[in-house]
């Protein structure tokens, strides 16, 4: 599978707390390896066609979306940041 980085996913990323980046980068590692994961609780984002939602934390969601055998990395933040387009 290959990685694309919208630029709204690099700069929210630039935003996170440390601690929060290095929570995002274990989890990425892990979805990279199995992206059905239990722990990443993958979800169908309701209303919007082939988003879906990883959890990182709580309160901490990324979404992406899939084109062909890309994985493009969208947006990771909060839930209200991931409800704009």
């Amino acid at each position: 599978m290959k990685i694309q980085r919208t630029q709204q996913f690099v700069e929210d990323y630039g935003r996170l707390p440390q601690d929060i980046q290095r929570q995002v980068n274990k989890k990425l590692a892990l979805f990279f390896d199995n992206p059905r994961h239990p722990s990443l609780r993958t979800k169908k984002m309701r209303g919007l066609e082939n988003i879906w939602e990883v959890r990182i934390t709580k309160n901490c969601r990324l979404t992406f979306q899939m084109e062909k055998d890309i994985c493009v990395l969208r947006r990771i933040g909060s839930h209200d940041i991931l409800k704009t387009p």
